[in-house]
């Protein structure tokens, strides 16, 4: 995808036509224009063409220019305010004198003696008219340019409109002239004074200023639409205190590269992406994840550009520099959000192209039929006037964009990252939620859940005696009981030569006492275990945790459990889920025991559990779901992918740093389930601010058209052309600021939560799976196997795995290798049956399973 920088667009015709042009350019498989940003997206089919894309704009009389990322700044700017500002009160300097000399008289005011009379007076009385308003066409000359070139290339916009109706006007304020002075030569008084009273070069002057204060009141909206996404950008400090052999130096942020050194003190902006190296304290993440508590920071810990650090000075070592850092690639998903379409655009884009015709060829009946039924010219030409200026393709060319871009940029405060208009649509319309288990509902990272004791060894001195031997290993349930000591302030014991024996656990040595560490028929073999031991453990593996048993000095000391925890906030954005009347699965790959005891935890069903599902399997269950409606699948982002692809909506929670690289349509940043009915939330107040706009764009041309027509003539109501002009302005800055409403929600606020009013648009068929945009080996396999490629089998016997999250590292290892479609490793059985869809060697099966510290004994099939 490509995005183009587009100029002369003033209209959503203008739009359409560009949009139109380029679709037409051989090797574009798409194109999405915003009149919003005036910027384009264009998809290829094959190579790009860019100067081809920039050659079909020009040729339908705009102009356009590849963007680049620099330039996202600078397209943000509001540069139309100012100079519509400056046209306004330039055009104003002519327009006070101008409608005091046409209308002045009307009101008792006096005019100068040699204007008045019907004689050489009343054609200077046309003639300064005519020398105050042609400065007024040539202030705004852009809408008089614009409109002949929507002309000469066929697509007449909004400012054709303008400039037949202005230009209507003086032309025939010009012929008032001509007339009078025919009148006077003719010695014919009554003409002269008909066409005194008929010069219009008022309505022509006021037409143009009052579009004028239009368009500058819809350009400062516009500008606001923008803040969201501006405020972004000015997040990022300016400057990096660098620290370097020779120093410290404060450099432009620009010139820090991976890998730099960078000290940030308290109070201060963090520049780039990186690592804490040294010190320790709290940043406050608002900016990036609406997240208002502070997170602490300790050395390891990432942190990201343009958040704030609070406390204690860190020393940071640089990851992600410029557009790479996270800021960079939210911005940049907001700002492509913003130039691409939304469905319910393609109803309004469909009318814009056609509008303005429609309008002309209106106008041209209008007076037609005012003249058939014997009206005067004059009265004809002003109901055709009024209908071209009273006209408003803007505003159903505004009513999605401007939406859409204060949506996008609601979600971008929140934490909520939506990657196109069309996914924050269809979001809304979601009828089935499907979470995963790890990482989603759960925190992903094993902690400790229970401890229990005996008589002898109490809770306290178990956890630091557990401590000292799972200090020599890397396992996974180790670090959960050291994270435990740690966070209890319980010193880990003095232990001595501590050794694995492999599959089963540890032993070692503390004050010349045998202490070990392991599964149940480990201990079983270094103590007698009592039947309460072993009764809390048989619970603890119920509750889909994993019982560690230890004992000392030949005695059972106790047992800990240690499981994949349920995240607070789970159960209530389950609750709020439902609240919005969507139908809630939880899908797993783990076991049904665990998955069943985590729905109960989160207030699910029994039927509301799919367990025991490989990364295929939970495509075809997404797929399933789909025909009962609209689907979002809720995961990481990476090991889901088939299934984030092959949804209606893919949701990447916890995403981080790697926002730009998931294969979902919408990120949430703070790995927060709740944000998942935020996300939904929001979306159908966008959708449902859409076709507010949209109804009421439609409702003013409906009324206002006819109005401006005359067809209430015979009841005494009609409309002159400057009040025609000032309703056009109005009803565009009505839109836009309908949508700026929008900046008043809380995607969070679950106060008025109900199931949607308005069903999704009907699906006719189930799309292809969206193409993923990254290296994921997991999608790669699922796809082969749709596709009927051929698979084999085989059985690879393992030595050294105790528990669930041994299964998870093997399973992930082998999954990891190209051929290799799924793995099903079982901890139990030690043995891991992969299912090939390639020539995979034993050698690097073996490797990779033994890279992770555990031991291959045979390898079968």
């Amino acid at each position: 995808m490509q995005r183009f920088e587009v100029t002369g667009m003033s209209c959503a015709a203008c739009s359409a036509h560009v949009e139109k042009a380029v679709a037409a350019v051989p090797g574009v498989s798409g194109v999405a224009v915003s009149l919003l940003t005036n910027s384009m997206q264009v998809e290829y089919e094959g190579d790009p063409v860019p100067d081809d894309v920039i050659a079909a704009v020009e040729a339908a009389g705009y102009g356009a220019a590849v963007a680049e990322e620099s330039d996202l700044a600078d397209g943000l700017e509001d540069t139309e305010t100012p100079k519509m500002r400056r046209r306004l009160i330039y055009s104003l300097c002519f327009l006070v004198p101008l409608m005091y000399l046409s209308m002045g008289h009307m009101v008792g005011l006096p005019l100068p003696p040699f204007l008045e009379g019907d004689g050489a007076g009343a054609i200077l009385f046309g003639v300064c008219q005519l020398a105050l308003t042609l400065p007024v066409c040539w202030i705004n000359r852009a809408f008089f340019i614009s409109g002949w070139k929507g002309v000469r290339s066929l697509s007449p916009g909004m400012d054709t409109l303008v400039a037949m109706g202005a230009g209507a006007a003086l032309v025939y304020g010009v012929f008032a002239i001509i007339m009078m002075g025919a009148g006077l030569a003719a010695g014919n008084p009554d003409q002269v004074m008909q066409f005194r009273h008929d010069l219009y070069f008022e309505s022509a002057a006021m037409i143009l200023t009052l579009i004028t204060v239009g368009k500058m009141l819809e350009a400062y909206s516009k500008g606001k639409t923008t803040s969201a996404l501006k405020s972004l950008m000015q997040l990022a400090p300016p400057t990096a205190h660098l620290l370097r052999e020779d120093g410290e130096f404060t450099v432009p942020v620009e010139q820090v590269r991976v890998g730099d050194l960078f000290l940030v003190r308290p109070g201060e902006s963090i520049p780039v992406d990186g690592v804490v190296e040294q010190g320790q304290s709290s940043v406050n993440e608002a900016a990036l994840t609406g997240e208002s508590m502070p997170v602490d920071k300790n050395p390891g810990s990432p942190v990201s550009a343009a958040t704030i650090n609070q406390n204690g000075a860190l020393t940071c070592r640089a990851t992600r520099v410029g557009q790479d850092t996270t800021l960079s690639q939210v911005i940049r998903l907001v700002a492509d959000a913003a130039s691409t379409k939304a469905p319910l655009a393609r109803t309004a884009d469909k009318v814009a192209g056609i509008f303005v015709p429609t309008v002309i060829g209106i106008a041209a009946v209008t007076l037609v039929i005012w003249l058939l039924i014997g009206k005067p010219f004059d009265f004809a030409l002003a109901r055709g006037i009024s209908v071209l200026v009273i006209s408003c393709p803007c505003a159903l060319g505004l009513a999605t964009p401007v939406a859409v871009m204060v949506g996008s940029g609601v979600g971008a405060r929140s934490g909520i990252l939506f990657k196109t208009a069309a996914s924050l649509e269809a979001t809304g319309y979601t009828d089935t939620v499907v979470l995963d288990k790890t990482g989603t509902v759960t925190t992903g990272e094993p902690t400790v859940v229970e401890i229990v004791g005996t008589r002898q060894v109490p809770q306290k001195f178990l956890l630091g005696m557990a401590a000292a031997l799972e200090s020599q290993s890397e396992h996974p349930l180790a670090k959960a009981v050291l994270a435990c000591a740690k966070e209890n302030g319980v010193r880990p014991s003095m232990v001595k030569d501590v050794q694995a024996v492999p599959g089963k656990g540890l032993v070692g040595k503390m004050a010349g006492k045998v202490m070990a560490g392991g599964n149940e028929a480990f201990i079983r073999s270094q103590a007698d275990v009592p039947d309460d031991l072993l009764e809390a453990g048989a619970r603890l593996a119920e509750q889909g945790a994993t019982p560690l048993y230890f004992s000392l000095d030949g005695h059972a000391a106790g047992v800990i459990g240690v499981a994949d925890s349920v995240k607070p906030s789970s159960k209530q954005a389950i609750a709020e889920l439902r609240a919005l009347g969507l139908h809630v699965v939880l899908l797993t790959g783990d076991n049904a025991r665990t998955a069943a005891y985590i729905a109960q935890q989160v207030g699910l069903a029994e039927d509301d559990v799919v367990a025991g599902v490989l990364p295929a399997g939970k495509e075809a269950e997404v797929r399933r779901l789909q025909a009962e409606g609209r689907v979002a699948m809720v995961g990481d982002g990476i090991n889901d992918a088939p299934a984030l692809t092959r949804a209606d909506t893919g949701i990447a929670i916890g995403a981080g740093a790697d926002v730009a690289l998931d294969a979902a349509d919408v990120v949430l940043v703070r790995s927060d389930p709740a944000d998942v009915a935020a996300a939904v939330r929001l979306s159908r107040k966008v959708v449902t601010n859409i076709h507010e706009n949209l109804f009421w764009a439609f409702f003013y041309n409906a009324i206002c058209i006819p109005l401006a027509a005359g067809v209430l003539y015979p009841l005494g109501i009609l409309l002159n052309p400057m009040i025609a002009a000032a309703a056009m302005s109005l009803s565009s800055v009505c839109v836009v600021t309908n949508a700026l409403r929008l900046n008043t929600v809380d995607p969070h606020n679950s106060t008025h939560d109900a199931p949607p009013k308005r069903k999704a648009p009907p699906r006719e068929e189930l799309p292809e799976p969206k193409a993923c945009p990254v290296a994921c080996p997991v999608a790669a396999a699922d796809s082969t196997t749709m596709k009927g490629e051929p698979t084999m089998k085989k059985t690879i016997h393992i030595e050294g795995m105790m528990c669930a999250h041994c299964e998870a590292t093997v399973k992930k290892a082998l999954e990891a290798l190209d051929g290799v479609q799924n793995a099903e490793v079982s901890h139990e059985a030690g043995t891991a049956v992969v299912t090939l869809n390639g020539d995979v060697a034993d050698d690097a099966l073996r490797d990779a399973v033994q890279a992770k510290d555990y031991k291959v004994t045979g390898i079968e099939g």
